[in-house]
């Protein structure tokens, strides 16, 4: 599914465009309120992560969900966060370990409402990203504070994950 961010009638609102499947139906506009800005899922139907294109309209990270990044969205998506916790899960889409781990990352974005959840495909696309965070393994997730990488976890260690962001919170 392919997303889109445009800006709303409204400036405290952004509008999510997408080009989905016939039950969701295309080009449907959702409005998301989150604090004035906009931010969320394309729909019921729809899955909980949200794809970011352009780095030039960024109002906030997904809040309560995953939000994907490139190598272009990354660093300005961890800028708008603050102080915030991110955790970045690096993965690829041939990768098992990846695959089992994604529907517990989004469950963790959806109790820790106050940490920024973000993932990034470490394609060919994505690979000068992935070499800037010195990644070697697949899944690789980092814990960022202060836009500096405080923690990571290697492999599909979940207790090892909950644990690294329950530390980056605490300090």
């Amino acid at each position: 599914m392919a997303l889109r961010l445009s800006l709303s009638s409204s400036p405290s609102l952004r509008s999510l465009h997408t080009n989905s499947p016939p039950s969701v139906g295309p080009n449907r506009k959702v409005d998301w309120p989150n604090r004035g800005r906009t931010c969320g899922s394309v729909s019921r139907e729809a899955s909980r992560t949200v794809a970011v294109r352009s780095s030039l309209e960024i109002a906030a990270p997904a809040v309560g969900s995953v939000t994907e990044v490139n190598k272009d969205t990354f660093w300005p998506i961890v800028e708008t966060a603050g102080e915030k916790v991110v955790v970045l899960d690096m993965y690829t889409q041939w990768c098992g370990p990846c695959k089992v781990m994604a529907p517990r990352f989004q469950e963790l974005s959806e109790k820790y409402l106050d940490v920024v959840f973000l993932k990034l495909d470490c394609n060919q696309e994505n690979k000068s990203l992935a070499k800037e965070l010195g990644i070697k393994v697949v899944p690789t997730f980092k814990i960022l504070k202060d836009r500096k990488v405080v923690k990571e976890v290697t492999g599909a260690k979940f207790d090892d994950l909950v644990l690294a962001i329950e530390t980056a919170k605490s300090n």
